[in-house]
């Protein structure tokens, strides 16, 4: 790849498998990292080549368990103390976004705390895509850029040929996302409005809308248990819908998700491989970021614009 700038691309421990990918896409190699882990569970971080003057864009995702984020934080801090022209971190699914407000007293806005921490770090742009809430952008005080899975999901919409089209969203809070999908390809949407009881427990849910002989399709951004999704597709086929699809940036999907979406009315949920998700599910299907990714690099490095990689 021909870039303006000297740059390197390196890797956390559980992010490798897409940093392998963008590389291959930009035709590099992977920089050499050593990650080394100590008894009590603390770990170091060094480079194993020289960094100096270079553009150093470190890829990982901050998801659970959160030694993914401390690795990252110290990935930065070796960076900065190694003297790169630039660090940006690339963290395809950003960890702790639904903390993104005070919903109720005496609680953190953690995607804001992770934000400060970052910055504190040393990084010098955020490259991300689909953040649980846009405004999470200006809990930085670096430029992000934020990317959209929407790019390589109308390709698949497309490839599914279905004749009655309708996009839905599973709860109130995707209305906006699910729209932009409805206005683009100039289909219906629905919603499911939901109350719930606690976190990850739905009290009661209803369709706002007509699916009866539709192939319904949900629209998300993130599936953790994957309660709200698979109950939004048995309700709309116990409605009349032809069929129920699903799509969703990242695959969270911590137990029993995988189960629930085996034995769901969802005939497949399609994710992006921004979290690594190796669970046995013959209904999910797994489609990468990594050439996405690239792309927004190549322009970092050559100062081009990005906005043509959106889609909608």
């Amino acid at each position: 790849m021909q870039t303006s700038v000297s740059f390197k691309v390196f890797s956390g421990t559980n992010s490798r498998y897409l940093a392998e990918k963008i590389c291959s896409s930009l035709h590099c190699g992977l920089g050499q990292m050593n990650i080394e882990h100590f008894a009590d569970g603390e770990f170091s971080v060094s480079y194993e080549e020289s960094i100096r003057g270079s553009y150093v864009f470190l890829v990982q995702s901050t998801f659970p368990n959160s030694d993914n984020l401390m690795e990252l934080l110290l990935m930065i801090d070796a960076a900065k103390r190694a003297s790169a022209k630039s660090i940006i971190a690339v963290i395809p699914y950003f960890g702790w976004a639904r903390q993104d407000r005070k919903d109720k007293p005496r609680v953190a806005i953690g995607a804001k705390l992770v934000a400060d921490m970052l910055s504190t770090a040393g990084v010098n742009r955020v490259i991300t895509m689909d953040l649980h809430a846009d405004q999470i952008q200006g809990f930085f005080d670096v430029p992000v850029d934020h990317l959209y899975a929407s790019s390589i999901f109308m390709d698949e919409i497309k490839n599914l040929n279905l004749p009655n089209l309708v996009i839905a969203t599973p709860d109130v809070g995707g209305t906006k996302r699910a729209n932009t999908y409805a206005k683009y390809l100039n289909v219906p949407m629905v919603i499911c409005y939901k109350l719930r009881k606690k976190a990850n427990e739905i009290a009661e849910m209803k369709v706002i809308g007509d699916v009866a002989g539709m192939d319904i399709l949900l629209v998300d951004d993130i599936v953790d248990t994957a309660g709200t999704i698979t109950k939004a597709a048995d309700l709309m086929l116990s409605e009349g819908a032809a069929s129920v699809r699903a799509i969703a940036s990242h695959a969270v999907m911590s137990d029993p998700a995988s189960s629930r979406v085996d034995l769901s009315s969802l005939t497949e949920i399609i994710f992006t491989d921004s979290i690594p998700y190796s669970k046995k599910c013959e209904k999910v299907k797994i489609i990468s970021v990594a050439n996405m990714f690239a792309d927004a690099i190549r322009r970092v490095c050559n100062n081009e614009s990005i906005s043509s990689l959106y889609v909608i």
